[in-house]
């Protein structure tokens, strides 16, 4: 199973390893990260492997949710399945 994570905010130092972090403690494998910063804005979207997370996904997405509050950042968490079915046509 897979997810997608989104990371949008003001640049700052330490984003990417806060929620590396995160994702570390709880046994979530990144699968693909694309990051771009336009002028001081930052944006981040992961896919992610969460087979063997050691917490079900509403707490994670719940712990990184907090993560985005305290980074001043909005942090989204889509299951794979959810994300492929609002982009089906």
């Amino acid at each position: 199973m897979r997810a997608v994570i989104t990371v949008v905010g003001k640049d700052r130092t330490g984003i990417i390893a806060r929620i590396s972090e995160t994702l570390y403690k709880h046994e979530v494998n990144i699968v693909d990260i694309s990051q771009n910063v336009m002028e001081d804005m930052f944006a981040m979207v992961m896919l992610v492997n969460i087979d063997k997370c050691t917490v079900d996904f509403t707490q994670l997405a719940d712990i990184l949710d907090k993560d985005g509050e305290a980074l001043g950042m909005k942090i989204h968490t889509m299951h794979e399945d959810i994300f492929d079915a609002m982009h089906k046509i």
